[in-house]
């Protein structure tokens, strides 16, 4: 049996994920705002904190693997996406970094193929990097949401990749997952949105594998990314999004 530390847990794609694992006979600590085994407002420093303090009383003999699900839609206050989906990640990832350790354990984060969509040098992404979550924050208030979320993902992703050199010395091992749209609470939010709600059909309408996922579809790839069949996968970043980052960058990679 492995244990696990989960946000956002209760709901969407770590819901799925942490129902696969429970079935699988593995522990799961799920951390959320409103239904967990610990209540914790990951937007807030506090939160965070008390969240790690939780975790470390139940996992003294160390963690198996973190994941970090929790996260906002562009739809949400450009503040709170910022503090949640990335500080609310990096900041509990790298608290829990030594009880991972003892179990050469993973780190899975949740990206997004819409991570692309904001450059690398843009101020917000190098706010996030810099570890200044005042001038982060303070940067997302004058954006729009999308760019916020987009930009939090990309963020993520660059912060994986340049700490994995240092984290497998450490005996971890660290990856991302990059969904595309997905059939969960916090998506419908945006299908709502007056504004972005036509964009994100039109969007979804031109996946070439089909216009959405199902939670458990995203959740079936991280649960491979978590086991010991991908114990040398280390510092990747799996897009399952139907093939739409390949459609709109079919010269990346």
């Amino acid at each position: 049996m492995k244990l696990y530390a989960m946000t956002g847990g209760a709901t969407g794609i770590g819901a799925a994920l942490r129902e696969q694992l429970q079935r699988a006979g593995d522990q799961v600590i799920s951390i959320d705002i409103k239904e967990g085994d610990i209540i914790a407002d990951l937007s807030t420093s506090s939160g965070r904190d008390s969240a790690l303090a939780a975790v470390r009383e139940r996992a003294t003999d160390g963690l198996d693997g973190f994941i970090a699900c929790a996260g906002l839609p562009p739809v949400a206050p450009p503040r709170t996406i910022a503090a949640v989906n990335y500080f609310g990640a990096v900041d509990l990832a790298t608290g829990l970094q030594d009880l991972l350790g003892k179990r050469r354990g993973t780190v899975l984060l949740v990206s997004s193929n819409s991570a692309p969509m904001t450059q690398t040098t843009h101020p917000l992404v190098q706010a996030f990097l810099a570890g200044d979550e005042a001038a982060a924050l303070a940067a997302a208030e004058g954006e729009h949401g999308q760019t916020v979320y987009s930009g939090s993902k990309c963020a993520l992703v660059l912060w994986m990749r340049r700490n994995v050199v240092a984290w497998a010395k450490a005996g971890v091992r660290v990856n991302a997952v990059a969904p595309g749209i997905t059939l969960t609470p916090l998506a419908d939010q945006v299908f709502k949105d007056p504004e972005l709600g036509d964009l994100m059909r039109q969007f979804g309408a031109s996946v070439p594998w089909g216009e959405a996922a199902q939670p458990d579809q995203i959740a079936n790839v991280m649960r491979f990314m978590l086991s010991d069949e991908a114990d040398f996968v280390c510092g990747s970043v799996f897009f399952v999004d139907g093939g739409s980052d390949a459609m709109l960058r079919s010269d990346g990679f």
